[in-house]
């Protein structure tokens, strides 16, 4: 078993997920092995809250450019979690709501 900390790297906090939060859907980058239901038990584990749903994204690498050079970014996955109707809001996002 991997520690659930090593599943969810970080959470995407932007406009879009700002109001997401509002249903109690949280955007997170997670790892590109994770499957739905390791994301769902790392999230219960680490935030103490019941989960409801979860949906995955593969973001794809976009090409990008630097003077002559070129490349793609790095592909990686989200996963936006809906938390149940009795569950509590998460800390990490509280601040941000500001």
């Amino acid at each position: 078993m991997t520690n659930p900390r090593d599943l969810i790297k970080r959470p995407i906090i932007t406009e879009r997920t700002s109001d997401l939060m509002a249903e109690k859907k949280y955007v997170f980058e997670v790892e590109m092995k994770a499957n739905k239901t390791a994301i769902k038990q790392a999230i219960e584990q680490i935030f103490g809250v019941k989960v409801a749903a979860v949906n995955t994204l593969r973001m794809p690498a976009k090409p990008k450019r630097y003077g002559r050079f070129n490349g793609y970014t790095s592909e990686w996955k989200k996963a936006i979690v809906t938390l149940t109707a009795e569950s509590k809001d998460l800390e990490i996002f509280e601040s941000s709501q500001v």
